[in-house]
């Protein structure tokens, strides 16, 4: 599918493009694009050779304003035809919207938002949802709407139907659970396959279930840290984005590595989210391709 194509003086944009491995791939999408006088400013490309699929993403500018939307985008699906290829284009200035979903834990929220605020997580914020009250304050502080949807086992699918609805309405194209402490059901993981990025600690699937902290102490773990992946329906099984983990020792406590442990979180979580908005993550199967 090709997305809108807008064109400005010194503009870039982003090229996505997915296709069977074959020969001549990469040379045909960068020659497209200079035949057209369209600097490439950033490229990679990667082919996989489990899987057969080759994966580019481009950030090209149109400084001399030559470039013809219509016809591009034409000219594009023609290429994309007879290359078997997926592709999309975007200006990179284009933010996704972002729906985020907290419970009561509050560091990676707390986290996005600063980001938010310097503009350094590139996506546009459409609001907060809660199955609590107690972030609200978060979402008030940056003239955000906040939306409490409570959840108990009998309401949970009200609260899906609720939340599909909120989505749509705000044209969320992003889900970020930022600890929200909820199962999804298959049903809402296969609609949101793809664009709902979830945060949790590294230690499953070896340490799961209730403190998961406190767990690691007691087998004198070494490492802690976190990861950002897509959901699915195998609870904490989807495709992994970004990992980071941290030393510790026989020294720290469970609260102190909760503390370093939740900041792990925020910041992976953070570095997901941004590698999604700026369209450099490609699902690959079960895992992931993620240019840096």
């Amino acid at each position: 599918m090709i997305g809108q194509v807008e064109t400005a003086e010194g503009d870039n944009h982003i090229l996505r493009c997915t296709a069977p491995d074959g020969v001549g791939i990469l040379a045909a999408v960068t020659g497209f694009l200079a035949e057209r006088g369209l600097n490439i400013v950033e490229s990679h490309d990667y082919g996989d050779p489990d899987t057969g699929m080759f994966f580019i993403r481009s950030e090209f500018t149109d400084q001399d304003r030559t470039l013809d939307p219509d016809a591009f985008k034409a000219d594009l699906e023609a290429l994309a035809g007879r290359l078997d290829m997926q592709v999309s284009c975007r200006p990179s200035q284009q933010k996704p919207k972002a729906l985020i979903l907290v419970s009561k834990a509050d560091h990676c929220l707390n986290d996005l938002l600063y980001r938010y605020r310097r503009g350094r997580l590139g996506i546009d914020v459409a609001a907060i949802v809660s199955n609590h009250m107690d972030a609200k304050w978060h979402a008030e502080r940056d003239n955000l709407p906040f939306i409490h949807i409570p959840v108990t086992a009998e309401t949970k699918p009200a609260a899906e139907a609720k939340l599909t609805e909120i989505i749509a309405q705000t044209g969320s194209e992003l889900v970020i659970l930022a600890r929200y402490m909820q199962v999804l059901s298959d049903d809402m993981c296969r609609q949101l396959q793809g664009r709902c990025i979830n945060i949790h600690h590294s230690f499953l699937p070896s340490f799961k279930g209730a403190k998961p902290y406190h767990q690691a102490y007691r087998q004198g773990v070494k490492l802690i840290g976190a990861t950002a992946h897509y959901i699915t329906a195998d609870l904490d099984e989807g495709p992994i984005i970004a990992q980071q983990v941290e030393p510790v020792d026989h020294r720290a406590t469970p609260a102190k590595m909760i503390a370093q442990g939740r900041d792990i979180e925020a910041r992976t979580l953070a570095r997901a989210v941004a590698a999604h908005a700026e369209g450099r993550i490609f699902l690959n199967g079960q895992r992931t391709v993620v240019f840096a």
